[in-house]
């Protein structure tokens, strides 16, 4: 069995333009991202060297790269298009479990956030 690690990066965020609604695009919003990841240790436990490991700045700027770049209609396609691009990106990564928040979600109600988590392996 492979030893596993975790990274976390919590209440990542951005603003961005994605939604069903015209008004979502036209005005944009703030979206807030979690990525908890694991990682196979492939030595860097042991050597304390950043090049065997996930380097969580570069992760950021994956996450951010999708965030602000094309339109999602749904914030469950955006979550799936992050734990991809970070799998792409990170041959170290066994697991991404990506959550997206939406503050400002046009629902005829109050509320904090609306939220969706996917959960992607290799």
């Amino acid at each position: 069995m492979t030893d596993l690690y975790t990274i976390t990066l919590k209440n990542c965020a951005f603003f961005a333009r994605h939604g069903l609604h015209d008004e979502e695009e036209f005005l944009g919003q703030r979206f807030f991202v979690d990525a908890v990841l694991d990682v196979k240790s492939g030595g860097a436990l042991e050597t304390d060297d950043i090049g065997t490991t996930v380097d969580y700045g570069i992760a950021f700027k994956v996450i951010e790269e999708i965030v602000t770049g094309a339109r999602r209609f749904l914030i469950e396609a955006l979550a799936l298009d992050i734990a991809k691009a970070l799998l792409a990106r990170f041959d170290g990564i066994e697991r991404a479990r990506i959550t997206v928040r939406k503050p400002s979600a046009p629902v005829p109600g109050i509320l904090d956030y609306v939220q969706v988590s996917v959960d992607h392996s290799r």
